[in-house]
């Protein structure tokens, strides 16, 4: 799609819903800049560097490849001559406070098998979960291609159709714990809400899609990390003759009454622009890049009464040793339920919490030089509304996780073979990353929070301006943010 007049676009972050729509923009001959306050792309999707060992910031997992290839063709890229992908088999390790072990595959006789050995009795159903959590995911993943900026969207014939499916009143665990009744097992399928920072008793069952895309696309490890991604997507934007700016924060939006006309960035210079794509994380960007007065439905008191995920305390551990663990392994706290409901109802760090520990060198050597490796623990947490004084009680917390790790983990010795570190809390995230809250995947996926009223890709409270990322339609998740960046551009490039 090429247009007759060049329209010029300016887009607020360098994240991967602002590179998708840069690069796809750029390829169908918009004049287009980005501004990035960090000296890097990739917002979540970014590299952190602690010497000779790389790491991935936020995303580890990637699943739906076939969008991030859409995406890469409809800015003129193949992704499979950019990028080196390996599927990873078993995806990933869960295990439990009894000592059992599952590893999942996307191998459907092999998982069946694999569920035999583990749950002796209860692998009868995962054939009825495929199949009908199939149908569900052919007439809901659909609706997340389309833009839903119009009460009329809510009433497509798409989405019409779609809504015997979204199992409204059941949670993702009173679904799927309808085909697996041992509740460990259901657990194994009900984990992947905290994809979107949420409890699986309170995400809505419709998200089932996850488990399924899981098990039927597989999962995909990016060699040198999934923050590869971004940087190909900027050197994709930039032969699509995209303009990136590092080091180059925005102060605010430039208004004329609720028209967007441009950018002021933090320098004090004015760059005037057609249409402006904001990519920060959505509710610190009506906080601080629209000025008071402006806004009504978002505006900060109306935020403040907004639904919004988890966090995540990480440790990011280079360590002189190549641990003989999987790739990925999810380690469940005794009692799942009370760890949940500790974080997202009682504020307070759990005495007994679940965490997920990611050893990509045992299958990327170019994470961490030879025979060592970078370890990344990821622990889910309340946001900045919980009531853990982060500033006072992170080093314990840091404390408590190793000794999780050395005990449940399977790194019995790992203290002594720490030769870097950093560590990131939800305040971290909130005064390093600028994410509202603390609150690492965005607005909660409730369903007073999704489709058309999510904040909109055309958005809804100002004019000529356009929302990605995981705080608009479709929601969080690389495959879905994406989604976000290629709907943007689809509605800046439409025909008048």
């Amino acid at each position: 799609m090429t247009l007759q007049k060049a329209r010029r676009v300016l887009i607020v972050g360098a994240g991967p819903g602002g590179l998708t729509a840069a690069m796809i923009l750029g390829k169908r001959g918009c004049e287009v800049e980005v501004f990035e306050k960090q000296p890097q792309v990739g917002g979540r999707n970014a590299r952190i560097t602690l010497g000779d060992f790389h790491f991935d910031l936020g995303p580890t997992f990637l699943m739906l490849k076939e969008v991030l290839d859409k995406v890469f063709a409809e800015a003129g890229a193949d992704s499979g001559s950019l990028l080196q992908f390996k599927r990873l088999d078993p995806m990933y390790r869960l295990q439990f406070a009894d000592s059992r072990r599952l590893e999942p595959t996307a191998d459907q006789a092999a998982m069946q098998q694999e569920i035999a050995r583990v749950f002796p009795g209860r692998e009868s159903t995962y054939q009825r979960f495929l199949a009908r959590e199939g149908k569900r995911f052919a007439r809901l993943y659909s609706c997340l291609e389309q833009p839903c900026h119009t009460l009329g969207s809510m009433f497509s014939l798409r989405l019409l159709k779609a809504l015997p499916h979204l199992a409204p009143g059941k949670s993702l665990y009173d679904l799927l714990s309808g085909y697996f009744t041992d509740p460990q097992l259901s657990l194994s399928f009900t984990f992947q809400a905290k994809y979107l920072g949420m409890s699986p008793w309170e995400c809505p069952g419709l998200f089932a899609i996850i488990p399924y895309i899981e098990h039927h696309f597989g999962i995909y490890h990016v060699l040198g990390g999934l923050n590869r991604i971004s940087g190909q997507m900027a050197a994709t934007a930039a032969s699509n003759g995209v303009r990136l700016h590092l080091n180059a924060p925005v102060r605010s939006l430039l208004l004329d009454g609720r028209r967007v006309r441009g950018l002021i960035l933090e320098d004090g210079r004015e760059i005037h622009g057609d249409e402006v794509i904001i990519n920060a994380d959505f509710a610190h960007a009506m906080t601080n890049l629209v000025p008071p007065g402006v806004l009504r439905k978002y505006s900060p008191e109306q935020l403040a009464k907004k639904r919004f995920s988890c966090s995540t305390f990480m440790l990011y551990l280079g360590v002189d040793k190549l641990y003989q663990i999987p790739h990925h392994t999810i380690v469940f706290a005794r009692d799942y339920r009370k760890n949940v409901e500790e974080i997202f109802n009682g504020g307070s760090f759990s005495q007994d919490f679940s965490f997920y520990v990611h050893n990509p060198s045992i299958t990327d050597g170019s994470l961490a030089p030879s025979g060592q490796s970078a370890v990344y623990i990821l622990v889910p947490s309340s946001n900045l509304r919980g009531s853990v004084d982060w500033p006072h009680e992170a080093v314990a917390i840091r404390e408590r996780v190793l000794d999780a790790l050395e005990s449940r983990g399977g790194m019995p010795d790992l203290r002594q073979h720490i030769v870097a570190e950093k560590m990131l809390t939800p305040q971290d995230w909130q005064d390093e990353y600028s994410v509202y809250a603390g609150a690492t995947f965005n607005l909660a996926h409730n369903f007073s929070q999704m489709l058309y009223l999510r904040p909109r890709n055309r958005f809804e409270e100002l004019e000529h301006c356009y929302l990605v990322g995981g705080g608009t339609h479709p929601g969080s998740g690389l495959p879905t943010i994406y989604q976000s960046g290629l709907i943007a551009a689809n509605l800046i490039t439409a025909p008048d």
